[in-house]
């Protein structure tokens, strides 16, 4: 079983560049199923759930290359027939649900089961499910697989979501690139990850664009092209080593981001007593002496509010933190599962339902723990890395799911920390 171990206690320091996003390349690779001719991903994260998504094109016929060292993906849709998602596939990866939209689009039939990664709750896909039958695709339930099919072609509607969903979001909308008539959705999603999958279909020839109310209009198109797209920052990745340095003391400056996207987490970083600069595509990080609570709810919400994505690193780095911090989970229901890991370090943190409350301890102590999830594993490595001794942290592939080369840029930023098998 392969682990991280941790010599905490060290300050990071330096400078690193955060990767491509790892919300972004999912649902783009998905999206390219839907393009004829060669589709060129840049800056493309080298993190397993990367590997995951081709491998799911790759079995409905497309051809791809990842050149890792170059973060460069090379996609051919043109062989694309096959409309069902095998289970062993469907089960590695969560993001799977995003191929939903962009099969229906490309072959008229798409057959699912309940997808897989990191169990941190329940994504029920009744929104996805209500919104493609209003856009005249049938829908057929079995035991533990779903049948799309929509062999009279997909139809544009008016589409009001319950609530903000990414995952609807995106499969509504690539569903809808080369439907008949436009499709409206109201109360989409407005996260950053969601605006580069459009940005993305819009290179390859879609009509998709926002109105002043925030609706997303989709003008149907007869076929998408081949097109050459730079994936944006993965500002989950910077807020984690923005994190992992606030939680050792240190000073850190992290590269190649967008600092806009930042501005849901960066203020946290700045009640909890750190300095924070920000610039066009940097943003640098000096914490103080003594990390104290930003006294304030931390209450993960739907974009523009705080990501559910950075509460357990946020989390893992305010353990230390003089005073109380009250965090409210409202995103997923099974997210602080990171909480029990992080009290082996000698945290001190109560659960109450959608509740954490975490009073700071003047230090934390060694400790053997696993990822409980691909965000509460990076939690856990943020408290591992201010605690004094030596501690091992297993289950890594979770960390791997989301994190290029994660053990490598803590050591080019002076952490002590180890990958054994």
């Amino acid at each position: 079983m392969r682990k991280f171990i941790v010599s905490g206690g060290k300050k990071l320091e330096g400078e690193i560049s955060v990767q491509g996003a790892k919300n972004s390349v999912l649902p783009v690779i998905a999206a390219a199923t839907l393009c004829d001719g060669n589709v060129i991903i840049k800056n493309a994260p080298d993190i397993s759930d990367t590997y995951f998504a081709l491998q799911i094109l790759n079995h409905l016929g497309a051809k791809t290359t990842f050149t890792a060292n170059e973060n460069t993906i090379a996609i051919d849709s043109t062989g694309v027939r096959e409309s069902e998602i095998p289970d062993k596939l469907m089960k590695k990866i969560r993001s799977s649900i995003f191929f939903l939209g962009a099969i229906l689009g490309r072959t008229g039939r798409c057959r699912i089961s309940q997808p897989g990664g990191c169990d941190i709750g329940l994504r029920p896909i009744d929104m996805h499910i209500s919104a493609l039958k209003q856009m005249g695709v049938k829908v057929i339930h079995e035991e533990e697989h779903l049948d799309f099919i929509a062999d009279k072609g997909i139809t544009g509607a008016k589409i009001n979501l319950v609530f903000p969903s990414v995952g609807a979001t995106e499969n509504i909308i690539m569903a809808a690139v080369t439907a008949v008539g436009t499709t409206i959705i109201s109360n989409a999603a407005r996260e950053p990850e969601v605006v580069d999958l459009v940005k993305f279909l819009n290179a390859a020839g879609a009509k998709i664009k926002t109105d002043a109310s925030g609706r997303i209009i989709i003008k149907g198109v007869p076929k998408l092209t081949g097109c050459e797209f730079k994936i944006m920052p993965d500002r989950i990745a910077a807020a984690t080593y923005l994190a992992c340095a606030a939680s050792t003391g240190g000073m850190v400056t992290i590269r190649d981001c967008n600092t806009f996207d930042l501005d849901p987490i960066l203020p946290i970083f700045t009640a909890a007593g750190c300095k924070v600069y920000t610039y066009d595509t940097s943003v640098t990080l000096s914490a103080g002496k003594k990390l104290t609570s930003p006294h304030s709810l931390i209450k993960t919400l739907v974009h523009p509010g705080f990501p559910t994505d950075a509460q357990a690193v946020i989390m893992g780095m305010l353990t230390r933190a003089e005073g109380v911090t009250v965090f409210e989970e409202t995103i997923f229901e099974n997210r602080y599962r990171h909480v029990p890991e992080l009290t082996k370090f000698g945290a001190d943190i109560i659960v109450s339902g959608k509740i954490a409350v975490v009073t700071g301890v003047p230090k934390l102590h060694a400790a053997k723990a696993e990822s409980t999830d691909l965000r509460g594993g990076a939690g856990i490595i943020t408290a591992a890395l201010a605690a004094e001794g030596r501690s091992e942290i297993s289950l890594i592939e979770y960390i791997d799911r989301g994190y290029e080369d994660f053990e490598g840029n803590l050591k080019r930023l002076g952490a002590e920390i180890q990958r054994s098998s």
